[in-house]
């Protein structure tokens, strides 16, 4: 009995202490939260944040909360924004990798290198240079309609909440240049000669002809007429009384204070720091590291390889040189346009005789429609031929193909068809609607938007219509060729205007060398790549990695090899860096090997 109860007695303590330390581990489990839990919280944390700081971007994805608000462009909110960027990234480098999914992973990676690239990219105050011909308030705020719903009443008194901050937003912007001018961060002065029109022309269309009323001149079934007259009435205030002496105030201070003093040089160079600000520039749009220099010899030998294509088109047609098939084309008034309703209705027809043969060449395909609609008056002046705005993922939006209808008998409808390809299908509708449709993807990664893909993507769907079987009209083909040779040229000059200290001039002289593109494309073009270093890189050296993605696959895989299974493949993971997407495919060239 005694022995029992000595021996009992150890047992029952342990037992005690063996109890308690379950107890403690179960608590501390409690306590510390599951790493992919952690993960996919500070994920959703994160993404809340840029929703509810850029409400214009919110509102574009389809997230009507924010419609009432616009972005605080302050410098104090650029320096909040910094330290919360700062913020993230400790917490985000703080999840442990233990136990996260391969895709979980790369999702982390993923947003580590954003929030470091964010950071990094800080030291150059882009905020206090933010203006130029294509971008800014004077030109972005009028085009906000296009993406804003106006279905209900309280739709209509967003808007015109939104519109009431219009002052303010120029006050902020106005404020951060003037700071810009103090350390002597200028853009290009014969660019911002063109900012103060552009607000004039806005300011000039007074009541009801202001493209901010633009929404309530016809109103959906179900708002009464009582409401009707009460919105119309707030907004020709707000839009006489506080958007028009705005944008005359912007007007003013941009054409006798701010575009005096800008920069002389159209090189970034000319900036300080100018040298890292286009590295960074280059390293952030093509997702690489290769140097200025490396990207100019890229064009040049890309260029030569597509004007050997151009000839054999040219001497199709009897022409025996580029220049004077390229003058023939300039002198043939039959290849322009005749109006712009001609070049909408192209754009449409275009995109609409692609999407049957579509599913030849892709598994999986989006649920979002495609419209082609008139681009922004307050733009098209200065902007490119087309562009593409993506819809929302609930389809609320169809995706828009913007058509420039500025001064149609100048554009050549030569490249109308490749273009239509490129912001269209198979390019940016179908790979940006597949990205925000997906599943099982934190939301930062359904909208990435890494230039050099997804530019890449659509410039590789240029030629890829070619090999589905379109560009029917030589012509046509001809343009496909041009806008190869467009891209190519941007490795060029971009990089010679950049790095090499090439004059304007010399930009423009390099386009009528190589093509026949009408002097409207090749004049916006280059004060294009003025105002946006770097950007008109990613086009062709993300088209390259596909292309050379594409042929490695179809060597080692031989009959294995499936192009519809390839492109889903490529676009299965959303938008991602170059070098991650090289890392992708290889993997699934592996384990297709191994099958």
């Amino acid at each position: 009995m005694m022995l029992l109860r000595l021996v009992a007695v150890p047992s029952l303590v342990f037992l005690v202490f063996f109890r308690a330390d379950i107890s403690a581990a179960q608590e501390q489990n409690n306590r510390t939260p599951d790493p992919t839990q952690q993960l996919h919280a500070l994920f959703d944390e994160e993404w809340q944040y840029e929703l509810r700081t850029s409400p214009e971007s919110a509102t574009a994805l389809g997230d009507n909360r924010y419609n009432d608000r616009l972005s605080d462009y302050s410098a104090e909110f650029h320096r909040k924004d910094l330290d919360e960027t700062r913020k993230f990234l400790a917490r985000f480098e703080a999840v442990p990798t233990t136990g996260l999914s391969q895709a979980d992973r790369l999702s982390r990676e993923l947003m580590i290198r954003n929030l470091r690239e964010q950071i990094e990219g800080a030291q150059f105050k882009s905020w206090e240079m933010s203006v130029s011909q294509n971008g800014g308030p004077q030109i972005e705020l009028p085009d906000l309609i296009t993406i804003t719903p106006f279905n209900t009443a309280k739709d209509y008194e967003d808007y015109i909440a939104r519109l009431k901050q219009i002052p303010r937003v120029f006050d902020q912007v106005t404020s951060n240049l003037q700071q810009g001018m103090k350390d002597r961060l200028m853009p290009a002065r014969f660019l911002l000669e063109k900012v103060a029109p552009q607000a004039d022309d806005v300011a000039s269309k007074t009541g009801e002809n202001s493209p901010f009323f633009d929404p309530l001149k016809k109103f959906p079934e179900g708002i009464s007429s009582a409401d009707q007259d009460r919105l119309r009435k707030e907004a020709l205030t707000v839009i006489n009384d506080r958007i028009i002496p705005a944008y005359k105030r912007f007007a003013e201070f941009m054409r006798n204070d701010y575009a005096p003093h800008g920069r002389t040089e159209p090189g970034i160079w000319a900036l300080p720091d100018g040298d890292k600000r286009y590295r960074f520039a280059v390293r952030r749009m093509t997702t690489t590291d290769l140097t200025p220099d490396q990207i100019h010899e890229i064009g040049l030998k890309e260029l030569h390889q597509t004007e050997a294509e151009m000839l054999a088109v040219a001497k199709k047609f009897g022409f025996n040189d580029l220049a004077s098939f390229n003058q023939h084309i300039k002198n043939d008034r039959k290849l322009y346009a005749t109006s712009g309703q001609q070049l909408l209705d192209l754009y449409a027809k275009y995109v609409h005789e692609m999407e049957p043969e579509l599913p030849k060449y892709f598994g999986h395909l989006p649920k979002a429609k495609l419209a082609a609609i008139p681009m922004a008056p307050a733009r098209e002046k200065n902007a490119v031929p087309a562009d593409y705005t993506p819809g929302t993922a609930d389809g609320s939006r169809p995706g828009h193909i913007n058509v420039n209808e500025y001064d149609p008998e100048h554009r050549l409808l030569l490249n109308v068809e490749a273009i239509a390809y490129h912001e269209g299908i198979p390019g940016h509708h179908l790979q940006i609607s597949l990205a925000q449709e997906m599943t099982g993807l934190p939301e930062f990664r359904k909208y990435a938007g890494y230039t050099a893909f997804v530019e890449g993507w659509a410039l590789y769907s240029e030629r890829l219509a070619h090999e589905m079987g379109r560009y029917q009209d030589p012509y046509s083909e001809y343009g496909r060729l041009e806008n190869e040779m467009w891209r190519d040229i941007r490795l060029v000059i971009d990089t010679g205007v950049h790095s090499k200290h090439w004059s304007r001039d010399q930009m423009v002289e390099y386009f009528h060398k190589y093509t026949a593109m009408d002097e409207p494309n090749i004049q916006t073009e280059v004060d294009r790549y003025i105002a946006w270093p770097g950007q008109a890189l990613a086009y062709k050296l993300g088209q390259l990695e596909i292309l050379q993605l594409r042929q490695e696959a179809r060597q080692k895989l031989g009959d294995k090899f499936n192009i519809r299974a390839f492109h889903d493949e490529v676009l299965s993971n959303g938008a991602l860096p170059l070098n991650v997407l090289h890392e992708q495919v290889e993997n699934w060239i592996s384990t297709q090997l191994s099958k």
